[in-house]
């Protein structure tokens, strides 16, 4: 296992030397043609309660097609920018990682939006934990009026508590560490594989403690159409795939977690009757009918898994 973890490193960053003082912490954000997200999300950091001078923020890019001087005329100042042409979000942090400067590290996506207070009570937290996951919520356009597929993921998607409390990893959308720590533990991992949870876990293994901050808050857009949906699932059922089968019996585990998808979903259905972010009747239903939809479809695509990876 150890000689699979990534060194990290970064191959080209800006051409520009950076006289401050190094910072207390190091904003990580991947980045791939996503620039209106990516200015969303500078705009957030901008308005973080931490002082200006105790931040840096790095856009690790994965070459997006739109071009660096595209990417640099977003970021405008606000960040500096490293580009890493090795693709997927974890390399990508990585390159971020080799060039930061700050004691403490803190990774969010460019497709989030960060509230004011998170940096702060990311580091705060770090005070009493290890490494730190906070909180993601959901974001819609009109609570009033969400597609179905908006309500589910406004019930179901990003419950970083629980994957914190109980399952001891934390989504890299909102995740701290010190630059030590990330050092000893190493990068975040390539390819088919749930990245962040392998690091999490990877990081639990050498003895470090996870702890969950609840106001160290991130918000990211729900997706809004079925289509959106798969794209998401198709890349999770994957990661997952490539995590779980790592171990000897990790196939046949995966067959019996497959096989209980279906009635998994009568397990669940409650939570969306009873959330109280949904606003009615119809949305609530909305939510039910997606969730059955949805773990049907993963039985497909995870048998499917096994079928070419038997090939």
């Amino acid at each position: 296992m150890e000689n699979d973890v990534p060194r990290v490193t970064a191959d080209r960053a800006e051409e520009t030397v950076d006289h401050r003082p190094s910072p207390r912490v190091s904003v990580v954000v991947p980045h791939y043609r996503d620039l209106e997200n990516l200015e969303i999300c500078l705009q957030a950091l901008e308005r973080q309660t931490v002082p200006r001078s105790e931040i840096e923020v790095i856009v690790a890019d994965n070459n997006s097609p739109e071009g660096e001087s595209a990417v640099a005329k977003v970021i405008a100042g606000r960040a500096r920018l490293v580009i890493v042409p090795e693709k997927g979000a974890g390399p990508a942090r990585n390159g971020g990682v080799a060039q930061a400067r700050g004691e403490i590290l803190a990774f969010t996506d460019s497709d989030c939006r960060p509230e004011p207070e998170w940096l702060a009570e990311g580091v705060e937290a770090l005070k009493s934990h290890d490494f730190v996951g906070g909180r993601m919520t959901v974001l819609v356009d009109d609570p009033a009026r969400m597609t179905p597929v908006e309500a589910f993921e406004s019930v179901f998607a990003f419950n970083n508590q629980a994957y914190v409390t109980r399952r001891r990893f934390s989504v890299s959308a909102n995740l701290f560490c010190s630059r030590a720590l990330f050092a000893e533990v190493g990068g975040f991992l390539a390819g088919h594989v749930s990245e962040d949870q392998e690091w999490c876990l990877r990081a639990r293994d050498l003895g470090y403690r996870i702890g969950y901050a609840p106001a160290s808050v991130v918000g990211h857009p729900a997706r809004k159409t079925w289509p959106d949906l798969l794209r998401k699932w198709r890349r999770v059922n994957s990661e997952r795939y490539g995590l779980m089968t790592r171990s000897g019996r990790g196939r046949w585990r995966w067959l019996i977690l497959t096989c209980a998808l279906p009635a998994s979903a009568f397990v669940h259905t409650h939570k969306a009757l009873l959330s109280k972010k949904l606003g009615g009747l119809g949305q609530r239903l909305a939510a039910v009918g997606v969730l059955h939809k949805l773990r049907w479809w993963r039985l497909g695509d995870s048998l499917r898994l096994l079928r070419d990876k038997d090939r």
